[in-house]
């Protein structure tokens, strides 16, 4: 894939694990999705705020303006646009469809509403991130990034979901309640973080006898 810098990289992974996420194409991956791709946009304006000038074309702001844009979301969509204008550039999106679309992820996220994105919203949201990423960070085709990144993390170098694993996994951790629903812990565990999910079967497994595998339901 394209080399980004080292101060992009964290941007650019929330953007990651929401792309996957969106591509399973279920309901728990549409509402991780638009979690994910929501808070890639806060933490790109952030960083980018964060960062040393020479890290970001030389250019420059005042203090009281970077504490002022730096407040909350909507002021962070502020800077945005603002920097869209004075780079003499149009944005694809609108302000209003950004904030309609992180009041649907407040709702599920801290409300813990059960409510399932539309897949019109996770692509608003989704081309939002991917092109506030690419302004601030001069990264000019983040889809052609994306895919690549995408590609490099195939279902064959991503760690295998087994019944056995999923047994071994919820037999020790049960079940999880999240946005108001509930899931085995190996399910959201895989969905939120494939390898995360190998991790703990490699720990789990060591603490076992490996001939009680595949283990027997209860």
């Amino acid at each position: 894939m394209n080399q980004l810098t080292p101060w992009a990289d964290g941007p650019f992974e929330l953007i990651v694990h929401a792309e996957l996420h969106r591509l399973d194409g279920d309901d728990f991956g549409r509402r991780i999705g638009l979690v994910g791709f929501d808070n890639a946009i806060e933490v790109a304006i952030s960083t980018y705020l964060q960062l040393h000038p020479i890290q970001r074309q030389n250019r420059e702001y005042k203090k009281e303006d970077v504490e002022k844009w730096s407040k909350h979301y909507h002021s962070k969509l502020d800077f945005f646009f603002e920097e869209v204008k004075t780079r003499g550039l149009t944005a694809s999106f609108e302000k209003s469809v950004c904030i309609w679309c992180h009041e649907v992820r407040n709702g599920q996220y801290h409300a813990g509403g059960p409510t399932i994105p539309r897949e019109r919203e996770l692509l608003e949201i989704r081309r939002a991130a991917l092109e506030v990423f690419g302004v601030l960070f001069d990264v000019s085709d983040v889809e052609q990034v994306l895919d690549t990144r995408i590609a490099e993390l195939t279902e064959k170098n991503l760690p295998q979901r087994t019944p056995e694993m999923d047994r071994l996994i919820d037999k020790s951790f049960g079940v999880v309640s999240l946005g108001g629903m509930s899931y085995y812990t190996s399910e959201a565990l895989y969905a939120v973080d494939p390898f995360a999910y190998g991790d703990v079967c490699s720990q789990l497994q060591t603490q076992i006898d490996p001939e009680v595998l595949p283990l027997e339901d209860d």
